[in-house]
């Protein structure tokens, strides 16, 4: 089993609707900035943004960050989310569909409505420290 313990940077994000179709990639795409810190006690934090010195016409700033307990079963990511910029994550736990592409670690985010339309979300992870 992978280790997710440490330090990760954001290298990339792309979305897709139900039908397949390329949806508007997350937190500006290979622009997106964040870090997910993992600690050997179970407690993590998360920060992302869209990196982007300048938005389009009309678009909106992405931001979140949030922090909480996790388990994590080689697969499958859990956070008890306790702490947030998004007060609707304190609804429930974070679910992510976790796999490793060499050295390179993959969340697939649970299904969720964008502009009216179902989207699903992939954020790709860079390990840059072991803390």
């Amino acid at each position: 089993m992978h280790s997710i313990i440490g330090t990760w940077k954001l290298i990339g994000g792309r979305a897709t609707f139900e039908d397949g179709t390329p949806a508007p990639p997350p937190y500006g795409g290979a622009k997106g900035m964040g870090r997910v810190i993992f600690d050997a006690d179970g407690r993590m934090m998360a920060v992302l943004c869209d990196g982007r010195r300048e938005l389009p016409a009309g678009a909106t700033r992405e931001y979140s960050s949030y922090c909480g307990n996790y388990t994590f079963d080689g697969q499958r990511l859990v956070t008890e989310v306790d702490a947030t910029s998004d007060a609707s994550r304190l609804t429930g736990n974070q679910v992510r569909e976790v796999s490793f592409e060499g050295g390179i670690m993959v969340f697939r985010h649970a299904t969720r409505r964008a502009d009216g339309r179902l989207v699903r979300r992939e954020m790709s992870w860079e390990k840059i420290s072991d803390i």
